[in-house]
């Protein structure tokens, strides 16, 4: 747990300081610094958070002055129970009901969540969608922020804090997959209409932004002298996994070593990694596949940048300091087995920051290394928020050359998205007899993918919709070997760029 404490503005010109302003601030719940900032025994302070129903790394909120909102952080830790289960969306709900919070204190007159109304809301409103303000935030960001404060909203009524809604809500008809509904909405929710198309990077784009903001390559393929960025393959490995596999940035920055698959063995089922339920979105298990390049690579990376890393911090005594950690025994694809248990522990059980603290050891009981997979300088696991800044730096060197590419993780998802439906469609034309050169239209298309037998087979089954019956589609090797071909294409197409890229700069 952090202190609270104020913020100091700069000093002025004259080496006056000027006035001390206190906000309303988000903090982290941090169990190694808890008797710390609280000033009491750590096993005292330890047991106050578990009295609190605190778990370790949960965000709260404390007030201008450091005080602790025991009702409104309550809502923080029941979350999860409300239909906000990922970490994500945990900070996300709790920074917006800060920033409401925030603005109540700095701008209504020092009013607290308990004491605000619709006026307020509206306040806030144009406050934060102003289009002469450079942090004017977006239809789609304030559709967030409406939505947090609703669920505190519906969690206050439920718990008789609030007497009555403080905000006002109308009743709209909203198109749904069962037909046209009748909701309730907040009357401030705003309808993103002017929402931007979606961006997709082309692959070869992808792989110039890559080599250049990653790798430190320059723009024509020749290693550039000036650079001094390090962990390039690391970095750039990390990119590849997402953009060949579909990961979202918590998925692929929460992978264990163990869950990585072999390199030998049958081609039919190579390369797939089960993203555990605790670790995906709305905790729903599903596997992805990687392609053989990636795969090799990522074994590569395990047995030489990452162990000498891990010999490097074993040797500098930095595993022998680690605290809070979980002693793992062994561990296999699936699950682990901790220290002094005897029962195996499956992987669905253990979400991303329960992961940065699995660390192997041995029968003597002394750490070895981390499970987790991508590791910094120091030997130990990187937070998401590490891979955040990776890629903006990337951005800001690719800029530096004029090279008019942004990319994020999640940029990534949308990559893989298009390149494999083409490869996966030109897969399924094959399968059907058709020339791959034909041009379709989008109904065609449609009809290909989704149309005419997942239909019928709708209608045989009696579903209301056809969506029901993708699930038939985990029966069929025919699927499953789809992909994997579509991988295998994709591998080629790769070494052929590459191999055309390497020849232009020599």
């Amino acid at each position: 747990m952090q202190t609270f404490h104020v913020r100091e503005d700069d000093r002025d010109g004259e080496g006056a300081i000027e006035k001390l302003e206190a906000v309303v601030q988000l903090h982290r719940t941090r169990r190694t610094k808890v008797g710390v900032a609280a000033g009491l025994p750590s096993t005292a302070a330890l047991a106050v958070l578990d009295r609190a129903g605190a778990s370790d790394s949960k965000f709260f909120v404390l007030g201008p002055d450091g005080s602790y909102d025991v009702q409104l952080n309550r809502l923080g830790r029941e979350l999860d129970s409300w239909g906000v289960r990922s970490d994500n969306g945990h900070e996300g709900y709790m920074r917006d009901l800060m920033l409401y919070s925030r603005f109540l204190h700095e701008s209504r007159g020092g009013k607290s969540i308990w004491e605000t109304d619709n006026d307020d809301l509206r306040a806030y409103k144009a406050v934060r969608m102003r289009p002469d303000r450079e942090d004017s935030i977006a239809a789609s960001t304030w559709k967030r922020s409406i939505a947090a404060l609703d669920k505190w909203v519906e969690w206050g009524l439920y718990e008789g804090l609030l007497k009555k809604e403080p905000f006002r809500y109308v009743d709209k008809t909203v198109m749904t997959p069962q037909g046209p509904r009748r909701v309730r909405v907040n009357a401030e929710q705003e309808v993103d209409d002017d929402a931007e198309p979606l961006r997709v990077v082309q692959f070869v784009d992808y792989l110039l932004w890559r080599n250049v903001g990653l790798r430190g390559e320059l723009p024509d393929g020749r290693p550039d002298p000036r650079w001094r960025g390090r962990h390039g393959e690391r970095n750039s490995l990390f990119s590849d996994s997402l953009v060949y596999t579909g990961m979202r940035l918590g998925e692929g920055s929460s992978l264990l070593v163990t869950e990585l698959p072999p390199v030998a063995g049958s081609a039919r089922i190579r390369g797939d990694v089960h993203l555990s339920p605790a670790v995906t979105k709305r905790h729903k298990a599903r596997t992805v596949y990687s392609n053989l390049r990636t795969l090799r690579s990522w074994h590569h990376y395990v047995a030489i940048e990452r162990d000498a890393l891990v010999e490097r911090a074993r040797a500098r005594g930095r595993y022998a300091t680690v605290k809070n950690y979980v002693p793992v025994q062994r561990a296999s694809r699936h699950a682990l087995v901790v220290a002094h248990r005897s029962r195996a522990l499956p992987y669905s059980k253990i979400g991303v920051e329960a992961r940065r603290a699995l660390y192997r050891v041995n029968a003597a009981g002394d750490v070895r290394e981390p499970l987790a997979l991508w590791l910094g300088d120091d030997g130990q696991p990187l937070q998401p928020s590490t891979w955040q800044s990776v890629f903006r730096r990337a951005n800001e060197r690719c800029a530096s050359f004029d090279i008019d590419i942004e990319v994020s993780p999640h940029t990534l998802r949308h990559v893989f998205a298009v390149q494999m439906l083409g490869l996966m469609l030109r897969q399924t034309i094959r399968a059907l007899g058709q020339r791959e050169d034909r041009h379709f239209t989008r109904a065609e298309l449609e009809r290909l993918l989704f149309g005419n037998p997942m239909r019928k087979l709708q209608q045989l089954l009696g579903h209301a919709h056809e969506s029901t019956v993708h699930i038939y589609l985990d029966l069929l090797d025919e699927f499953q070997e789809i992909v994997l071909s579509a991988l295998a294409e994709w591998d080629v197409q790769v070494a052929m760029l590459e191999a055309a890229a390497e020849a232009g700069a020599a």
